[in-house]
């Protein structure tokens, strides 16, 4: 018996998300600018510093304020996006409107590169980055906007929850005489889930994961003894440096074709784009380039304040490391210092930096 022909098989529906469409989103707007509700003030800056346990005086204390140099109160760095954020009413009244299908008329650029994004099977999202620059600190008084715009639209990436791409939108704040405040970039991934067996299988490895890490946590915290630290994402890329630590040896990632150094280590050369590299020893001596003390939020496995510095190698290559052997208050810029490989516990070492010898003595 002839089977019953069933046809010729579905075509699939063509990819819209092509490199070159995707492209040509970048540099477009996300609506219009968005003036924040109302200005800084102090009570909502009183409000915010409770909430998050920050106890630092210049958010709340003019006189702590100027002796730390600024003109009077500032706000915290983290409340960027709060000045301009809509309020309870709006959001529920945005939430109305999206549960009422799509928008009649031209739809923005966000809605219409998530739509090609979906129709190709990138329907999930995770936030991946945040990065904020400032050219002066916001104060109470200021009465910010904010104008988006799309950054980038990468091409397509693998990563351990499945393929997709990463997209940047930078936030331009101003205040309210059109001056520039702050510059935020943040960055998501629209991912097309991986299949069932390698989610679950990679769901397993991380639960696992966290599960060893509690365990390790809990044990610590039982005998009294700080847990250990987060562990880092090792790869093929950067195995070499972790080992090298574990030697005591502080190894930066070198292009074999045009020579240059790069750190953290990736894949191909930033200038020449070659894929060849290997590694050179650095001799440890550098000088702080740029340097945070962390309050808040606090980690068990770290020590606070904790003072974290962009390292300059005198070969020429930069690295972000703890300070130690310093108080937080004796850190400079251009302040020498000299790698000291810390051991953390049996399979974490790592470099730290801590003041050089002055010249004819320790």
């Amino acid at each position: 018996m002839t089977a019953p022909s069933l046809g010729p098989s579905p075509t699939p529906s063509p990819a819209l998300a092509t490199p070159e469409r995707l492209a040509s989103f970048e540099g477009r707007p996300v609506g219009p600018p968005t003036l924040g509700p109302d200005a800084v003030n102090q009570p909502m800056i009183r409000h915010w510093v409770e909430a998050m346990g920050d106890e630092n005086p210049v958010y709340v204390d003019e006189d702590a304020a100027r002796g730390a140099g600024f003109s009077g109160v500032v706000a915290p760095a983290t409340m960027l996006q709060a000045w301009v954020m809509r309020g309870y009413r709006a959001s529920m009244e945005a939430e109305r409107l999206r549960a009422q299908g799509p928008p009649e008329g031209p739809i923005d650029a966000y809605e219409e590169l998530f739509s090609l994004l979906d129709h190709d099977g990138f329907t999930s999202v995770v936030a991946t980055d945040c990065q904020q620059s400032y050219a002066r600190p916001v104060v109470p008084g200021d009465r910010l906007a904010v104008t988006s715009v799309i950054e980038t639209v990468s091409a397509m990436k693998r990563t351990a929850l499945g393929d997709g791409h990463f997209v940047t939108t930078r936030m331009d704040y101003t205040d309210q005489h059109g001056a520039e405040v702050a510059t935020m970039r943040f960055r998501i991934l629209r991912f097309r889930p991986r299949a069932p067996a390698a989610a679950e299988a990679a769901a397993e490895a991380a639960a696992e994961a966290a599960a060893t890490e509690a365990a390790a946590t809990e044990a610590a915290a039982t005998e009294g003894r700080r847990p250990l630290r987060p562990r880092p994402a090792i790869t093929q890329d950067n195995a070499f440096f972790f080992e090298g630590a574990r030697q005591g040896r502080l190894l930066i990632q070198r292009c074999r074709s045009c020579g240059v150094l790069r750190h953290p280590p990736r894949p191909a050369c930033p200038e020449c784009r070659s894929l060849e590299c290997d590694s050179v020893e650095s001799s440890g001596r550098g000088a702080v380039f740029s340097f945070v003390v962390v309050h808040h939020p606090q980690v068990p496995s770290f020590e606070y304040p904790l003072p974290v510095a962009v390292i300059e190698l005198e070969e020429g290559t930069r690295l972000v490391a703890d300070l130690v052997g310093v108080a937080p208050s004796d850190v400079h810029i251009g302040m020498a210092v000299v790698a000291d490989m810390v051991t953390l516990d049996d399979e974490l070492t790592l470099p730290m930096f801590r003041p050089a010898p002055r010249s004819g003595g320790a």
